[in-house]
């Protein structure tokens, strides 16, 4: 169980990772990446996302939980942890810092895609202006 999980949040986590080192240089690639979040972010895309990412975040919370509850089992045995709480709470860690590792990364994502939305926005407006100022002149 913890295996397919781990290969699941790795895998989601080296995606991220990738489109934002697409979004963050201008290379061509970028511009493909943009056009694929923008039809993403259309239609119920963000419902999708919003409720993926909710159940996430549940899930987070619950592992959260679960690490608290094994900690708190140990410190209440005398500080000493036998090996199947120590596994529990290995994999339990691990698994919490991927699922706040992805949350974070998609939140980076939509933060840079938003931004890399405004920048060209405004590059055009720019280029818009300087051409009437030069009409003008």
């Amino acid at each position: 169980m913890f295996i397919e999980t781990f290969q699941l949040l790795f895998t989601a986590m080296a995606v991220e990772a990738a489109l934002i080192l697409t979004l963050g240089f201008g290379t061509p690639v970028r511009r493909v990446v943009v056009k694929l979040l923008d039809l993403l972010k259309q239609g119920r895309g963000p419902l999708v996302t919003k409720t993926v990412a909710a159940t996430m975040l549940v899930l987070f919370g619950s592992v959260m939980f679960s690490t608290i509850q094994i900690n708190t089992r140990v410190s209440e045995s005398g500080g000493v942890a036998n090996a199947t709480d120590q596994v529990m709470f290995a994999n339990r860690l691990l698994e919490s810092f991927l699922m706040g590792t992805v949350l974070f990364l998609a939140l980076v994502i939509d933060r840079m895609h938003y931004y890399t939305r405004e920048l060209q926005i405004t590059r055009r407006n720019l280029e818009v202006a300087v051409k009437k100022t030069k009409i003008s002149a």
